[in-house]
Order: structure tokens, then C-alpha cells, then sequence
């Protein structure tokens, strides 16, 4: 019985996490795919469509790692309530990159360094609740994701503090291109299986 019950409660946070993981995703390849419909009007900032392609990526990721939930015993309203503010960043993340208008901009560039202490702000959040997240779903499992995983996290919340405040361009672009790097070799690492 307690089984079962576990299994609906799960099958219920895995649905609503998927509505909201979903609405990522649509905004961002809707974001995305502005580039190819209006390439005149819409010029590339190789840093923001990184970053838009390493949150693409990262959001794809975070739903196929919740899989883990079903190894959370007991899932609390608490546990429920972090899980959704996880996926409600990640969405504010993606409204961030792609507003719906940038009328008051002159494109990409200055709307991104405009709200830069935003976005890297927002993604350094992203990388905390991370942590948290791997630790709720029990510490067999936080301590299955080695070493690695607290340095690139812990470097991860480091640079995008860091970027907050850093106006240099290829600082920025090195820090998407190694992030872009990192979290593909990670995930084709770690996570190619579901289990």
C-alpha cells in the first residue's frame, strides 16, 4: 500500500514538474528559433545564445535527472514546495534570455549586459539549489556523484558570481563555452542511462 501510494505521489511531482520543465523549454527553442525566422532583425550575441543553449541543455537535464525522485522515500510538501521553486528558477531563467520585446534595446548584447547581474545572479541560485536537490534525494545518491560534482558546482557558483560583476567579453564567452564543455562531458558521463 505505502508503495502505492509513494508511486502516485511521485507520478503527481513528476507530471507538474513536467508542465513547468516544458514551458522552459518551449520559451527557449521559441527564443532560439527567432535567429532563423528573423535573422536581419535578430543578431546573434555568441554569449547570451550560449548561455541560452547551455540553460536549453540544462533544463532537458534536470528533467531527465528527477527520474532520482523515486528514490525519495517520503516526499514532503517542503520537498514538493523545493522542487517547484527549482523549476519556477529555471523558467524565470529562460523568460530572462528571451523577454518578450526589445523594443528598448538594440538587441541581444545590451538587453543581456543590461540584466547581467540578473541572469548570473539567478544562475548562480540555479547552481545552489542544485546541491540541495542532489542531497534531498538522499545522501547515498549525493555521495554517488563524486568529488566532481561539488568542484564544478562549487566553480560553477563561483564564475557566474563573479560574471555578475565582470564586464569583459571573453571572460564571459570562456565561462559559457567551458560551462557548455563541462555540463555535455558530465551528463554523457553520469547520466546517458536512465536508472
Amino acid at each position: 500500500m505505502n508503495q502505492i501510494v509513494h508511486l502516485d505521489v511521485f507520478t503527481h511531482v513528476r507530471l507538474i514538474t513536467g508542465f513547468i520543465t516544458s514551458l522552459s523549454i518551449a520559451r527557449l527553442l521559441t527564443g532560439l528559433a527567432r535567429f532563423v525566422q528573423h535573422p536581419k532583425r535578430e543578431t546573434i550575441y555568441p554569449v547570451h545564445f550560449g548561455w541560452a543553449l547551455f540553460l536549453l541543455l540544462y533544463t532537458i537535464y534536470f528533467w531527465w535527472f528527477q527520474i532520482m525522485l523515486v528514490r525519495v522515500d517520503v516526499i514532503t510538501f517542503e520537498f514538493y514546495a523545493y522542487i517547484l521553486a527549482y523549476i519556477i528558477l529555471l523558467f524565470f531563467l529562460s523568460t530572462l534570455l528571451f523577454p518578450d520585446r526589445l523594443d528598448e534595446y538594440k538587441g541581444f548584447e545590451d538587453y543581456f549586459t543590461s540584466r547581467q547581474k540578473w541572469f548570473y545572479g539567478l544562475l548562480a541560485l540555479v547552481f545552489l539549489f542544485d546541491v540541495f536537490d542532489s542531497v534531498l534525494k538522499g545522501w547515498d545518491h549525493f555521495w554517488s556523484l563524486s568529488e566532481e560534482y561539488m568542484l564544478q558546482q562549487t566553480a560553477f557558483f563561483t564564475l557566474a558570481v563573479v560574471a555578475m560583476f565582470i564586464r569583459r567579453r571573453n571572460f564571459h564567452l570562456m565561462f559559457v563555452a567551458g560551462a557548455l564543455i563541462v555540463q555535455i562531458v558530465w551528463i554523457l558521463r553520469h547520466y546517458n542511462v536512465m536508472a
